[in-house]
């Protein structure tokens, strides 16, 4: 019972004891420089719930000061989900070389306004303004949604005209100094050509 084991498990033992040997670690030995490097970001990982909020509003605040240079050079890789992608370029490319009725937009309301308030209007004269306005927004917004339907449609396809209306309207309906991403082309210029084509 409590003698040695028979002398056919030695063989069995042997290999058993062998493998463990023969596996090893399974992994390289790290280099000093590696290990150095692990043992500090093991020691600058944040101790505390203050630490790792701090940490946190780092990385929001480094994120959105991307976005934000982004949005003033139109560097793709940062933006907001919404003007993403090569369609989206194009839209604001093709909003951004045509004049639109929003580059003077919010002068012409300060305008109307304005009168209004220093009554130097007749009563129905603001009205017919704000009409005037209004109608003049409606017309070149629908001049300018057809045009970029109609642009995109030729260059990237049927299936890529999802909402590429409402973003060339509003687009076109801002005051072009104010517009983000900041246009890339002048108004006038003429777009480049398709690079797939």
């Amino acid at each position: 019972m409590f003698g040695r084991r028979s002398s056919s498990s030695p063989s069995t033992n042997g290999a058993t004891a062998a493998e463990p040997n023969a596996a090893g670690k399974g992994r390289a030995t790290p280099t000093r420089k590696e290990a150095e490097a692990a043992r500090k970001q093991r020691l600058s990982a944040p101790k505390g719930r203050k630490e790792e909020g701090a940490a946190r509003k780092a990385q929001v605040r480094a994120a959105r000061e991307r976005q934000r240079v982004a949005l003033l050079t139109g560097n793709d890789a940062y933006l907001p989900a919404r003007d993403k992608g090569p369609v989206k370029r194009f839209v604001r490319d093709y909003v951004d070389v045509r004049r639109t009725i929003g580059e003077i937009l919010l002068p012409l309301f300060f305008l109307v306004f304005a009168s209004l308030y220093l009554g130097r209007m007749n009563g129905y004269l603001p009205s017919i303004a704000w009409l005037v306005i209004l109608a003049l927004m409606f017309v070149d917004g629908a001049r300018i949604g057809r045009g970029v339907k109609a642009a995109v449609r030729d260059r990237y396809g049927a299936d890529q005209t999802k909402g590429v209306l409402l973003y060339g309207v509003l687009r076109a309906w801002q005051m072009r100094r104010l517009r983000l991403p900041k246009p890339q082309v002048k108004a006038g210029d003429r777009l480049e050509a398709d690079p797939r084509r």
